[in-house]
C-alpha cells in the first residue's frame, strides 16, 4: 500500500529535524531507545485568535532590541546552504537527537508545496531559520516544523521574531490554529515555545519506522 503524499512528507520533515539518519549510523543508546520507548515529543497548539497585536507587542519586550532589527527573507533555493549552516550549528548546542544532516534532503523538502522557510538575517549574518507547513488539505492548522538558531543569537529574541513572523504568514492564510512539537528533554524549547502563548494538548511517541523513508 502507497503511504499517502501527506505522510510521506511529514515524515521526510521530521526526519530532517531530529536529524536521524541514515538510521544504521545512529549511536547505539540512541539506537536501542528508538526501539525500546520510542522517542517522546510534547504537542503543543495555539488558536490563532489569541495572536493580537497587543499580544506580539507583549512578546516583543523580552527581544534583545539589537535583534529588532533583523531582515527576515523568504529562503529561495539559493538559501539552502545557509540553512543547512544554521541547522548544523544550532543543532549542536540543543538536547535533542543529532545527526548533522544533507544539502538533498534539504533541496527535497523544500521543493514539496506548501512548505515554506523563512531567514533571519542580522547585521548580515544568516543567523537563524523558521519552517513552515500544514497540517491538512484544507490548510486550516498551520506547523511550526522546525526552528533553528546559531549559538551566538540563542536567548536574545532571534526565535520569537521568526516566530512572529510566522504568524503573520499563517493570519494571511486565515489558518485558525498553529501546532509544534517538541522533544521531551529539550526544556529549554519547551519553555521558549510556551512563552509564546502555546500550550501543551498531547505527547506523541516516534518509533524507529517514523524515521526510515526507502526513497
Amino acid at each position: 500500500m502507497t503511504e499517502p503524499k501527506i505522510d510521506f512528507k511529514k515524515k521526510r520533515i521530521r526526519r530532517f529535524f531530529l536529524a536521524l539518519q541514515p538510521y544504521s549510523e545512529l549511536k547505539e543508546d540512541l539506537t536501542k531507545t528508538i526501539e525500546s520507548e520510542g522517542l517522546k515529543y510534547i504537542q503543543l497548539k495555539l488558536d490563532v485568535n489569541k495572536i493580537t497585536p497587543e499580544f506580539i507587542d507583549k512578546i516583543k519586550e523580552k527581544v534583545n532590541k539589537n535583534i529588532l532589527s533583523a531582515k527576515i527573507r523568504i529562503a529561495s533555493f539559493e538559501d539552502l546552504k545557509s540553512v543547512l549552516m544554521i541547522h548544523n550549528r544550532a543543532w549542536l548546542t540543543s538536547n535533542e537527537p543529532f545527526r548533522p544532516i544533507d544539502f538533498e534532503s534539504l533541496k527535497k523538502i523544500f521543493q514539496y508545496p506548501n512548505t515554506i522557510m523563512f531567514i533571519a538575517n542580522v547585521y548580515g549574518t544568516d543567523a537563524g531559520f523558521i519552517l513552515l507547513d500544514f497540517e491538512d488539505k484544507e490548510k486550516k492548522i498551520g506547523i511550526i516544523a522546525g526552528l533553528g538558531v546559531i549559538p551566538r543569537f540563542q536567548r536574545k529574541g532571534l526565535g520569537t521574531i521568526l516566530s512572529t513572523r510566522a504568524w503573520n504568514y499563517f493570519q494571511e492564510k486565515e489558518v485558525i490554529q498553529l501546532k509544534c512539537e517538541v522533544f521531551e528533554n529539550n526544556k529549554i524549547s519547551l519553555g521558549f515555545i510556551k512563552s509564546l502563548g502555546f500550550k501543551e494538548f498531547d505527547t506523541k511517541t516516534y518509533t524507529k519506522d517514523d524515521f526510515i523513508i526507502d526513497s
